[in-house]
């Protein structure tokens, strides 16, 4: 019961389904008007064609076929589209600012401070001082020395002396040596070689190579800058500096001075004590041994004996004392006044603004063909032979002869003789006396004495008073403009240049397989299929019809293979003629 209601609706839906032609499954490039379970197709411009399949040309195919339609195809293409963004950076700027400072200003003062002096007070005073001296007194005395001389006579004698010398006797001799030698004997031969030579072969080939390269595209932009320009400004000033200037003042003082001269004197100086060694005489005898005599020295023996004496001058220094009148400078610290202009420069900051053009650069991509000409080298073998001469050589044995002539020196012994001259020396004593004169000193002594003046330096305290100059600082509070800098945010405009994909639809034609129908045109359910398949749009229709009618939408029966088809649709089983 609840399917009897939806009879009528479904009916006025199928009489407008059949009434407005149906458009073709792809994109309408196909209508599927007129179709039939005999195998009737349609083409692209609607006329049928009997037992063929459909192209897209109208062409038909005989049977069972496939037949080309138009596809909506969507491709997706990368744009480059300009884009503007902002963005934030940090500009630096000054700003004016009023800072309170203090500074030390020196200031000159005056004082007077008494202050103690040690002054010098000199008092000659008198001494007198006993001293000895140990005044030389000379004596003259002889004494007489006895002693000997070994006086040398000389007396030349001759001998004679056998003595043998070797002398050499040389020989000439000969013999014959007999040797071997290894003599080359050289054999030419001849032998054939194979070898494989692998020869190039070059072959050109063309190949073409699609590139792309960034075409840089320039673009002049302007843009205002603002800045800042600090002028100098000078401005002339006064202050005043106290200062101190020493001053010389001359005075007169009376001072004792130490002066002297120089007397030269002369005095005797007994000669130093001289250490003198005396040999004793010695004795003589013969040697029966060494056939000669040996003289024996005496004992040696040390003396003192006083030198001579000398005169010698020397300098006295004499020392004297006197008075002199000096001029003495003394320095006096005086304390003065004076103005100083002096120029204080100063930054007075100054606004301005520029234009600055920059360039903007882009990159276009732009697409190239080269075409490449490369050389391709295959090795092929190649078979040659050559002859090649080669030399054998073999080692002969030669006897052969040589005669070779030495000398032998033999020693004989030869007696000669010579005669000799040689002198014998005698030693001969003689006795000898001599008189020494020799000065004796004795050093006696001698009192003396003398008064000496020396001078006694007494400090005595004296107060004076001076007049000092000293600088205080105080402190001074002033203004001062400084430029502060700070940092704010500034917002600044730029392009950016990205790809967007975009969506393209294009036709492209499809081959679409299409089978022989199932049922024959001799079908009595031929008919009844047709009308229900016909439309391409009545495929749910068909779908709900079956659902509702129990399996047979279209009003066709199991029988003609049919009811699978409508079921499906008209795209999914083409057997049905639709």
């Amino acid at each position: 019961m609840k399917r009897l209601w939806l009879l009528p609706a479904l009916t006025i839906i199928s009489i407008v389904s059949g009434a407005n032609a149906a458009h073709a499954a792809y994109s309408g490039a196909i209508s599927y008007e007129g179709c039939s379970s005999c195998g009737g197709s349609v083409v692209a411009d609607g006329s049928a064609v009997a037992g063929g399949s459909v192209v897209a040309d109208g062409s038909a195919v005989a049977g069972g076929g496939s037949y080309t339609v138009m596809r909506t195809v969507r491709e997706t293409v990368m744009e480059q589209v300009e884009e503007t963004r902002y963005r934030t950076r940090n500009e630096v700027y000054f700003e004016d600012q009023v800072v309170n400072r203090t500074r030390m200003v020196p200031e000159t003062h005056q004082k007077e401070v008494q202050y103690t002096v040690m002054v010098p007070s000199y008092e000659t005073r008198q001494r007198t001082i006993n001293y000895t001296v140990n005044k030389p007194v000379y004596e003259t005395r002889e004494k007489v020395i006895n002693y000997t001389v070994k006086k040398p006579v000389y007396e030349t004698r001759t001998k004679t002396i056998n003595y043998t010398v070797m002398k050499p006797v040389y020989e000439q001799h000969q013999r014959v040596i007999n040797y071997t030698v290894k003599k080359p004997v050289y054999e030419t031969r001849t032998k054939t070689i194979n070898y494989t030579v692998n020869k190039p072969v070059y072959e050109t080939r063309q190949r073409t190579i699609n590139y792309t390269v960034m075409v840089p595209t320039y673009e002049t932009r302007t843009r205002n800058i603002n800045y800042t320009v600090y002028n100098t400004v000078q401005e002339q000033k006064v202050r005043t500096e106290n200062y101190s200037v020493s001053v010389p003042q001359t005075y007169t003082k009376t001072i004792t001075v130490k002066g002297g001269h120089w007397e030269t004197r002369t005095e005797t100086v007994p000669g130093p004590m001289i250490r003198r060694t005396v040999r004793e005489p010695g004795t003589s005898y013969f040697d029966a041994a060494t056939c000669r005599t040996v003289y024996c020295p005496g004992k040696c023996r040390v003396e003192c004996v006083q030198g001579c004496p000398k005169t010698i001058c020397k300098k006295v220094w004499v020392p004297t004392c006197e008075e002199k009148e000096v001029t003495c400078t003394k320095y006096v610290t005086e304390c003065r006044t004076r103005e100083i202009p002096y120029t204080v420069c100063r930054r007075v900051p100054e606004c301005r603004t520029k234009t600055v053009e920059y360039k903007v650069c882009k990159m276009v991509p732009e697409c190239r063909t080269k075409t490449c000409n490369y050389t391709v080298c295959k090795m092929v073998p190649e078979c040659r032979t050559k002859e090649v001469c080669y030399k054998v050589c073999k080692m002969v044995c030669e006897n052969r002869q040589k005669t070779c002539n030495y000398t032998t020196c033999k020693m004989v012994p030869e007696c000669r003789t010579k005669t000799c001259n040689y002198t014998v020396c005698k030693m001969v004593c003689e006795p000898r006396t001599k008189v020494c004169k020799y000065t004796v000193c004795k050093m006696v002594p001698e009192c003396r004495t003398k008064v000496c003046e020396y001078k006694v330096c007494k400090m005595v305290p004296e107060c004076r008073t001076k007049t000092v100059c000293y600088t205080t600082c105080r402190k001074e509070c002033y203004q001062e403009t400084i430029k502060v800098k700070k940092c704010r945010k500034v917002c600044e405009p730029y392009t950016v240049t990205r790809c967007v994909p975009r969506v393209v639809c294009k036709q492209v034609p499809v081959e679409v397989c299409c089978p022989a129908p199932a049922c024959g045109c001799a079908d009595p359910c031929a008919d009844a299929c047709a009308p229900a398949c016909a439309p391409a749009s009545a495929g749910p229709i068909r779908s709900l019809l079956k659902g509702l009618l129990g399996g047979h939408g279209c009003g066709c029966s199991n029988d003609c293979g049919c009811d699978a088809g409508c079921d499906a649709g008209c795209d999914v089983a083409p057997a049905c003629g639709c």
